[in-house]
């Protein structure tokens, strides 16, 4: 099998059973009742796991789904997702790995794609002309800008190749490009997420998911600001122990 071909495109099995909760748990998290829950499984997408004959949710899965979709969540969500058993660096050093590129070049959605793929630090035997398939496949899907300028490719379905470490990619582009975002606004910044498991993967969307939640770091990213300046804000926000982690809706939710 290519590495390339380790690029998950469907579902991911069963979650870990540290990370599972039940609907009713998953509700109480996102304060709406069991019946709306599961209308948004079956309508907006909310991903869940069956198990011996039993549904269950993915904390980590549940957390960036709400992110993605607007819809305030409960600090106790953040703190299930957070037991997964499986650490991976902070994102601060996931950052430095995968490198803050900046100046990307691109006039649409699939040109700044391409060009995000050749920046990636990726060994040799990784087929790249399969990988961008996968993430202008994915985009065909729906957009995965999640509002104010950012896009998250692959949020939802990881991808997972032979890496001897994970990392994120920040890509900066040169011009703000439309990728259908439910604000409406342009996309200025890109993070691409590789990791060699599911749950790693997981564990860094949480830990993005919470960065990008603060204004100052985003205003930043649209400030295009120096790279140091970047990960230094990133640091500072891993040092919080505490604070809000309701997700602002968008604006029409």
């Amino acid at each position: 099998m290519r590495d390339s071909e380790r690029i998950l495109l469907g579902g991911t099995g069963a979650p870990p059973i540290t990370m599972q909760i039940t609907i009713r748990q998953a509700a109480g998290y996102l304060n709406v009742g069991e019946s709306t829950l599961r209308r948004w499984i079956k309508e907006r997408g909310l991903p869940v796991h069956r198990v011996n004959e039993r549904i269950h949710l993915n904390a980590i899965e549940v957390w960036q789904w709400a992110v993605e979709h607007g819809v305030p969540a409960s600090r106790g969500l953040l703190e299930e997702a957070r037991r997964s058993p499986e650490e991976v660096p902070p994102l601060s050093s996931l950052l430095e790995t995968g490198g803050i590129h900046r100046d990307m070049e691109g006039n649409d959605r699939n040109a700044v794609l391409a060009a995000i793929v050749q920046r990636l630090p990726l060994s040799a035997e990784v087929d790249r002309d399969f990988l961008l398939a996968v993430l202008e496949a994915r985009e065909a899907m729906g957009s995965t800008a999640i509002g104010d300028g950012i896009a998250i490719p692959h949020v939802r379905n990881p991808i997972l190749l032979h890496v001897d470490e994970p990392f994120v990619s920040l890509c900066l582009l040169r011009r703000p490009v439309e990728f259908g975002a439910m604000d409406g606004l342009p996309v200025h910044a890109v993070f691409l997420v590789v990791s060699a498991t599911v749950p790693s993967h997981l564990r860094i969307l949480a830990q993005l998911a919470f960065a990008l939640r603060d204004t100052e770091l985003r205003q930043l990213l649209k400030d295009r600001a120096p790279t140091e300046q970047l990960l230094q804000r990133v640091r500072e926000l891993e040092q919080r122990t505490t604070g809000s982690f309701a997700v602002p809706r968008r604006p029409g939710q």
